[in-house]
This record gives structure tokens, C-alpha cells and sequence, in this order.
């Protein structure tokens, strides 16, 4: 079965997509850039701020599924820059205790809304 997840606690899709799908036993996020979900605008404060925001996004469609982030199996990061990497890695771990989930991190040219990250997750569904 598959059901589509939505929460006004994150962004709302702004496209052909839906923020997440439980499909069981899983729980997809859309990539979630630094969206402030109340104003609908990128979160003021450089990479740290729109990391905070980016995984606040996430933890809310995972609880509109009913999971939560240490049901969280796989991420993907995208910085614009590496030279992010630093920023994000230690906000990353405060969302993320040991055992963090298994990550992949890569460089894009541009990401929506002239964000400097975008992550999705992959979670155990509940």
C-alpha cells in the first residue's frame, strides 16, 4: 500500500511531488531545502540555519507518517559548496546520534529557491 504524507509542520510541495509516501515498510521524504514552512521563504543565516530547518522539515513529515528520525535508514545531502560540509556535518549530528543513518553527501551546481542544501530520507515506516 502506499500512501501519501503531507504536514503543514513542513513545507508544502511546491510541484509535481508530495513531501513524503509511506509505502510499507518505508517512509520517503521529498528533498527538503531550508524552507521556512510557516512564510514559505528560505530561513535567514547561511548553511547552518537552512541545515537546522532542512532536517526540522523532515522530522515532521517522518512524524506525519508516524516514524521518527531514528527510524531513518538513508540520507542524501546536496551542498552547493563543500566547503559547507563542516556546518552541516555537526548539525547533521545533533539530529542524528549514534548509530547515525548511512549518508551520501554530494555537490550540485544550484539547488530550488538559491538554497545552499537539500537532503531527503529514507525511514523505516511505522
Amino acid at each position: 500500500m502506499r500512501r501519501v504524507v503531507r504536514t503543514a509542520e513542513a513545507p508544502a510541495a511546491v510541484g509535481p511531488y508530495s513531501q513524503g509516501i509511506a509505502a510499507a515498510p518505508f517512509v520517503f521524504t521529498a528533498g527538503q531545502v531550508g524552507l521556512d514552512p510557516a512564510t514559505g521563504k528560505l530561513v535567514a543565516g547561511g548553511i547552518e540555519a537552512e541545515t537546522r530547518r532542512v532536517l526540522q522539515n523532515i522530522q515532521a513529515i517522518l512524524e506525519a507518517a508516524g516514524a521518527s528520525l531514528a527510524d531513518v535508514v538513508k540520507t542524501t545531502v546536496f551542498l552547493t559548496s563543500m566547503e559547507d560540509f563542516a556546518v552541516m556535518n555537526r548539525v547533521y549530528a545533533e539530529f542524528f546520534p549514534d548509530p547515525p543513518p548511512a549518508r551520501t553527501t554530494v555537490a550540485v551546481q544550484g539547488l530550488p529557491a538559491g538554497a545552499r542544501v537539500e537532503i531527503d530520507a529514507l525511514a523505516r515506516g511505522a
